[in-house]
């Protein structure tokens, strides 16, 4: 079953709950999963999908942080939507797993010590494995932290 498939059901059982908030979330990223799908005229691969809700996820916390602190009202439904996207979002990577991930590449590319010079290399190999999975922010000042 596709994401699309997952969050058209529920919204479904949202809208009979009255569940307004929960709806209007779901609502948002199927809008954007949509668009993405036509944009591409054909089927979303899961990958594709994973990272559509993350982008989502990303512009509302940008939302959320770029809003003035006396604007609860939206800074509160961020929150809700952000609740919302993260139960479609795909399993979050936690520093240990980024580093792990570094470290096989590093082996991978036979580099023992890592130089400024093979910032590149590194990083061309590593977003696809980590793509969707963590934040790029993250990673690259992980990386940045490893090379000498």
């Amino acid at each position: 079953m596709s994401k699309i498939d997952e969050i058209r059901k529920e919204m479904m059982t949202a809208m009979k709950n009255k569940d307004k908030v929960r709806k209007d979330s779901l609502s948002m990223l199927l809008s954007a999963l949509k668009n993405a799908q036509i944009d591409k005229r054909e089927e979303l691969t899961e990958a594709e999908e994973n990272a559509v809700i993350a982008k989502e996820m990303k512009q509302t916390k940008e939302t959320m942080e770029a809003c003035p602190a006396e604007r609860t009202d939206i800074i509160e439904e961020c929150q809700a939507r952000l609740s919302v996207y993260k139960e479609f979002a795909p399993e979050e990577m936690d520093e240990g797993q980024i580093k792990a991930c570094i470290q096989g590449v590093l082996e991978e590319l036979g580099i023992t010590e890592p130089a400024k010079k093979d910032r590149g290399a590194i990083m061309k190999v590593l977003m696809p494995k980590v793509r969707g999975r963590a934040d790029g922010k993250l990673v690259n000042q992980m990386v940045s932290q490893m090379l000498k």
